[in-house]
């Protein structure tokens, strides 16, 4: 990992992905804790990825494109 922080423009994709999964998921009408559920992860956990704050995983990306019946490709535009 490195030490030096990260380049802003990655922490702006990561805002405008989650940005793109919360758009996805109220479109599906879920909530943020049913999304939880089918992916394995708490709330909090799908809040922080919503909220830009958490650099999650291709699978875990992978596992929530699945679960909102999207392509993984419309979630990271």
């Amino acid at each position: 990992m490195p030490s030096d922080p990260l380049p802003d423009w990655v922490l702006t994709r990561r805002q405008a992905i989650g940005d793109a999964i919360r758009a996805a998921r109220e479109s599906c009408k879920i909530s943020q804790e049913q999304l939880a559920e089918l992916v394995d992860v708490d709330r909090k956990t799908i809040n922080r990825i919503e909220q830009g704050a958490h650099a999650t995983s291709i699978d875990r990306l992978l596992l929530i494109a699945d679960a909102l019946n999207v392509p993984l490709a419309d979630l990271v535009r």
